[in-house]
């Protein structure tokens, strides 16, 4: 081989090298954190659309839970495909509402579940009502802070509409769940099948009160496999409450009859009143809004909420119903509570 053609294939090989190594698929660090992949250069993928840019750039980091913010303001599928990130497993909660100040009705709840980071995101798209919701970004692959900086992270974080833990709309309605051991819901072919929670951003973008909220869920069939079962608590602005549970293949509706309601790792269907107060949770959760006829501030609230608490509480939440209001703790750190606040209609 000649010398000229020696050196030009050294440096062929050193471009192939370079470019062609790194066309490979990112590798994790050993702590978990994302490595961006090279071929997410903007010289390679599509400009992000302006809705998409300007929610990204709305991302706030608020304390080192980590827990985030961000605004997304526009469409999205609610039946958009979602590679699972995560296998889920069973995970604990406590919810309750309280309205016996028709004046300020209020919902609580504490989901308990493995530590992760945490997104509160506000959503208004154009076809439904604005909301808050509290999202675990685990199941979108984002599982540190440094997720939050590279642009696969980023870019995975613009689903999260599509994955409530809980959140409320801006009619004041809230929506949140707890796994049961078991949940057996029907199949009817005529129906559009949502995921467990995939339900709950159709309930927070398309109901006002718990009626409507129920005629939400008796529209699709809701698969739980992949997940734990679950069952739901619903409350509204104005005082009502509905627990939804699914037995035997059937929708099953448990209606508050009082001034507060609560829910936690039980089912209500086919458990009795003596099963249920043997549950530590659910009978400091009852004694404490029993005794205050359902009537508790937000203070009052977010201190059941720590009387509840478990050791894998990852966030306690507190919407105050017609105020907009939400009040927030992560980690089980009640002296720091989070205030943000969204617009009512």
């Amino acid at each position: 081989m000649t010398e000229p053609a020696r050196v030009a294939a050294t440096l062929l090989l050193a471009v192939w090298v370079l470019f062609g190594c790194a066309t490979g698929a990112a590798t994790p660090s050993r702590k978990g954190d994302a490595v961006p992949d090279p071929r997410a250069s903007s010289a390679v993928r599509p400009p992000l659309p302006p809705e998409h840019a300007a929610a990204l750039a709305s991302l706030r980091k608020i304390d080192d839970h980590p827990l985030w913010t961000m605004t997304y303001k526009g469409g999205y599928d609610p039946f958009a495909t979602i590679e699972p990130a995560l296998t889920p497993t069973a995970f604990g909660c406590s919810l309750f509402s309280a309205h016996g100040d028709p004046a300020d009705p209020l919902t609580g709840r504490n989901f308990d579940y493995d530590h992760h980071p945490a997104l509160l995101l506000f959503t208004a798209p154009p076809k439904g009502h604005a909301s808050v919701s509290m999202v675990d970004v685990s199941y979108l692959g984002v599982r540190s802070d440094a997720d939050f900086t590279t642009d696969a992270g980023r870019r995975a974080l613009l689903k999260a509409p599509l994955l409530p833990f809980d959140g409320m709309n801006s009619k004041g309605l809230v929506v949140g769940m707890a796994t049961v051991p078991e949940a057996r819901p029907g199949h009817d072919p005529k129906r559009r099948t949502a995921g467990s929670v995939r339900v709950m951003r159709l309930v927070l973008d398309g109901a006002a009160t718990v009626g409507e909220a129920l005629k939400v869920f008796r529209r699709y069939n809701v698969d739980f496999s992949g997940s734990p079962p679950l069952h739901y608590l619903i409350s509204d602005a104005r005082g009502r409450s509905a627990v939804v549970e699914f037995a035997g293949g059937a929708m099953v509706v448990h209606h508050g009859s009082g001034s507060w309601q609560a829910m936690v790792n039980f089912a209500f269907t086919g458990s009795t009143a003596r099963a249920r107060q043997a549950d530590p949770r659910y009978r400091t959760a009852g004694d404490t809004l029993r005794a205050a006829g359902g009537r508790l501030s937000p203070e009052q609230a977010m201190d059941l909420l720590s009387r509840v608490r478990q050791n894998h509480t990852q966030w306690s939440i507190v919407y105050r119903q017609k105020a907009g209001e939400v009040r927030l703790a992560t980690g089980r750190r009640y002296g720091t509570v989070h205030e943000f606040r969204l617009p009512m209609d």
